[in-house]
């Protein structure tokens, strides 16, 4: 009996753990793409999951937008938002040490956190029930109707990227200029133009975590990406940053193992569980799991 009731618990975390990855691998994706055209960690991105979730609170709250609108238009604001970013903080210091990008970055993120604090006040907000809660039992174990909303629309856009980046023109283009930035533009490639697209993806994936979010834990408030964007950036790490697989195996790899420690040791070790796997993964494998050594051109 001891032996069937841990076996439920552990397949419960497993399914909780997997609706919780979907969302780190739609932020991670933001974070690996940008790393693959420019190599910049822009540690932003979480702040912009932020923004995509009250794009879609104002949304549904105050517009009065049904779920799939207000979803779309939280998108579209966050990738507005992602291009305007990148056009004024990051492209005049493309050709600028790293470490000016980074520090940029750094200010940018508090810019959107204080910003949020001052606009929309500190205080958490409610976000509004968009659909019914369905509870489904099987085999003893408990899976609702958000959870399987956010495993279906986690899956549908990362095989969207997949196909935008492997199938299109534009995906053709942000991989040739990956490869080789200067190439790419001898080839007659608009890289400032690809570099926005990219930022623009990016944060749209963000933005649709970040309403996520809002459906499953009902609430928001303007220092919600801290957490979720370094987690997010550790899944990315942890798949092989730059690698669009790794980033959705990374971060539901992570959601599984948190769900995992949350429900057999505690709750409190959750968040620290990530970064012990962030430092195992640099010590022993720092290419990621599905990324390879380079050796650098000396």
């Amino acid at each position: 009996m001891e032996s069937s009731s841990l076996t439920q618990q552990f397949f419960q975390q497993l399914i909780n753990g997997v609706s919780l990855g979907s969302i780190y691998a739609l932020i991670a994706l933001g974070y690996t793409m940008v790393y693959g055209i420019m190599k910049l960690i822009n540690f932003a991105h979480g702040d912009i999951y932020m923004l995509g979730a009250y794009a879609g609170y104002f949304a549904t709250a105050h517009f009065k937008m049904p779920f799939l609108p207000a979803f779309i238009f939280s998108m579209v604001i966050a990738a507005i938002a992602g291009m305007v970013i990148e056009r004024l903080a990051y492209r005049p210091l493309r050709n600028a040490p790293k470490i000016a990008i980074l520090i940029t970055a750094i200010g940018v993120s508090l810019l959107l956190e204080y910003g949020g604090m001052l606009l929309v006040t500190p205080q958490p907000r409610t976000f509004p029930v968009l659909f019914p809660t369905v509870t489904y039992n099987f085999w003893g174990m408990v899976v609702n109707s958000q959870q399987v909303v956010i495993l279906i629309i986690s899956v549908a856009l990362m095989c969207i990227l997949t196909y935008v980046v492997n199938k299109t023109k534009v995906g053709k283009a942000m991989r040739a200029v990956s490869f080789d930035t200067d190439a790419a533009r001898l080839m007659g490639i608009n890289v400032d133009r690809i570099v926005s697209f990219t930022f623009a993806i990016g944060s749209a994936l963000a933005a649709a975590a970040g309403v996520l979010v809002g459906i499953y834990y009902n609430s928001i408030d303007p220092l919600m990406g801290i957490m979720p964007g370094l987690k997010a950036f550790v899944a990315a790490v942890l798949g092989g940053i730059g690698v669009i697989p790794g980033a959705m195996a990374g971060g539901i790899i992570l959601g599984v193992i948190e769900a995992l420690v949350s429900g057999f040791l505690s709750s409190t070790f959750r968040d620290a569980a990530a970064f012990v796997i962030l430092i195992v993964i640099l010590l022993f494998k720092p290419s990621g799991l599905f990324g390879k050594n380079v050796r650098e051109k000396v």
